[in-house]
């Protein structure tokens, strides 16, 4: 028998409005959080009005929905499975002949919207609004002039060129646009393939621009020949103002559009990029985490709810949450030390969840 549309409309409408309630309360509960504890770091630094303050703390509300989601899938799923089965709507819909599986397509297809819609718009949107809280934040509560100063003794960078790498340091960052960045006492060090060191450049001043550095005031050191002087020096780049600044940044801060070629920018230059890799694969396996929530939150509430045991469900659905949370980050980190390959620590929380939902459903229902 296949399920009506007028039926698969209900049956979405009324699991994605749970969905999104929960989301809704669930973003209040943490902007109101979040407004406090920068409230307390804030008090004692005069520049850090409330205003700002406030800025900040909606600026993280597209990153904290993203963190968010899965759990406002599963208990809006859950809250939703249990409203219908205790208005006898489900246990209707069962006896006229549709299965299990059969309503569940509807939530299923919520979720994996929701999950694709996170991925490709809310997650642009949460890394531009996140790298302006991570701005604000070194200003206004940290005291720094810039994020990419992370380091009292300097900044360091490293690019690959054609005939091998070149590794640059600078002592200060004076400024920093979005398509310019301001050096000061600057050496560079060249290598051949990686490890064969060809050159030194000491110069007073480098401005990077859109495919090339500029030293300027600069003293060039070749191995066995006397130092020379020149007033410019440049230096072709793949790097730019906004790569450079994503690098210094977490993951979570760059686009899901960008993540792709920023890594293999990464790779060429040498740099490791496996915690970009598994915040990669972590977002293309979003989509599936949500149809997997809806799985477990059906599980649950077509096993317990017709002993009306309101308490196992709730409480066996935050126990499943805070276990699948706990798990992805020891995963994560296991995938970032390299106990375990990246692809599969980004992608193992999303199987398993959706490999528990399935099978515990094949064991409650008959089909």
């Amino acid at each position: 028998m296949r399920i009506s549309p007028t039926l698969t409309w209900y049956f979405g409408k009324h699991v994605l409005i749970s969905i999104l309630g929960i989301l809704a309360l669930l973003i209040g509960l943490i902007m109101i959080g979040d407004s406090i504890e920068l409230l307390r770091r804030a008090a004692g630094k005069p520049n850090a009005t409330v205003s700002i303050v406030f800025q900040m703390a909606a600026g993280r509300i597209p990153f904290m929905t993203e963190k968010v989601l899965p759990f406002a899938v599963l208990f809006g799923s859950m809250f939703s499975f249990w409203k219908l089965t205790g208005n006898q709507e489900l246990i209707v819909t069962r006896a006229a002949g549709v299965s299990a599986w059969q309503f569940l397509l509807p939530p299923i297809a919520c979720a994996l919207i929701l999950g694709i819609l996170q991925v490709t718009a809310l997650n642009p949107l949460s890394s531009i609004l996140l790298q302006r809280y991570e701005t604000l934040e070194a200003r206004y509560l940290q005291n720094k002039v810039s994020v990419m100063n992370l380091s009292s003794s300097g900044l360091w960078l490293r690019q690959g060129t054609q005939d091998g790498q070149a590794v640059i340091y600078a002592r200060d960052v004076r400024s920093q646009e979005s398509d310019r960045i301001d050096l000061r006492n600057v050496t560079v060090f060249r290598f051949e393939n990686s490890d064969v060191f060809t050159k030194r450049l000491d110069a007073k001043r480098a401005i990077l621009e859109p495919g090339i550095w500029h030293f300027y005031d600069v003293w060039t050191f070749n191995p066995g020949e006397a130092s020379t002087f020149s007033d410019e020096v440049t230096l072709p780049t793949n790097l730019t103002a906004r790569k450079i600044q994503d690098s210094f940044a977490s993951p979570e801060s760059m686009s899901f559009w960008d993540l792709k070629p920023f890594i293999n920018l990464l790779e060429r230059a040498g740099f490791n990029a496996t915690r970009h890799r598994i915040h990669f694969h972590s977002l293309l396996s979003r989509p599936l985490l949500l149809c997997a929530m809806v799985l477990i939150a059906a599980a649950f509430c077509l096993k317990f709810s017709r002993r009306r045991r309101a308490s196992i469900v709730v409480g066996g659905g935050v126990a499943t949450g805070f276990i699948l949370y706990f798990c992805t980050d020891v995963i994560s980190a296991l995938g970032v030390s390299g106990g375990i390959p990246p692809i599969l620590a980004a992608w193992a929380p999303a199987g398993i969840s959706l490999l528990l939902g399935v099978s515990t459903l094949l064991h409650l229902e008959d089909g």
